[in-house]
């Protein structure tokens, strides 16, 4: 029992009951805020892991077809050529495809027999990302 300051008594539940404690109101107001922020938050997240996921292919992948063109170049540019393959286990995931082709131009006459152009397809996850890269070669045979 406690005593009031007009000196009446009470007891410790009635003291509990008399503004103590949070409405129901002010209960659904900090739920609704708390799933605000977090839902905020997580799209943030997925956002930049799906950021990071781009970013690091298409820096990966232009080295990747440079790659290519360097390899088509040493083993068979005098000839045209369609050929793809993947990485292996260095880059999982990662797929290319070569097409080698002669040009003919009128405009050019004859240098345009020593000229080839290289495209290169790098693909990561089923075609989910793709990166082309087009290059002309002068090839004297």
């Amino acid at each position: 029992m406690q005593k009031t300051e007009d000196g009446r008594q009470r007891t410790v539940t009635q003291d509990l009951n008399h503004n103590s404690g949070f409405t129901l109101l002010e209960i659904m107001v900090a739920v609704s805020i708390i799933a605000i922020v977090l839902v905020s938050v997580y799209k943030m997240q997925a956002q930049t892991i799906s950021m990071n996921y781009a970013a690091r292919f298409y820096a990966t992948a232009p080295l990747l077809a440079q790659l290519k063109i360097a390899e088509v170049e040493i083993e068979n540019l005098g000839k045209s050529a369609d050929d793809s393959g993947d990485f292996g286990d260095e880059f999982p995931g990662y797929r290319w495809n070569v097409v080698v082709d002669d040009i003919e131009s009128e405009l050019l006459g004859n240098i345009a027999e020593n000229l080839k152009k290289i495209d290169v397809n790098i693909s990561f996850n089923n075609d989910e990302l793709t990166y082309r890269l087009r290059s002309y070669r002068f090839i004297q045979e």
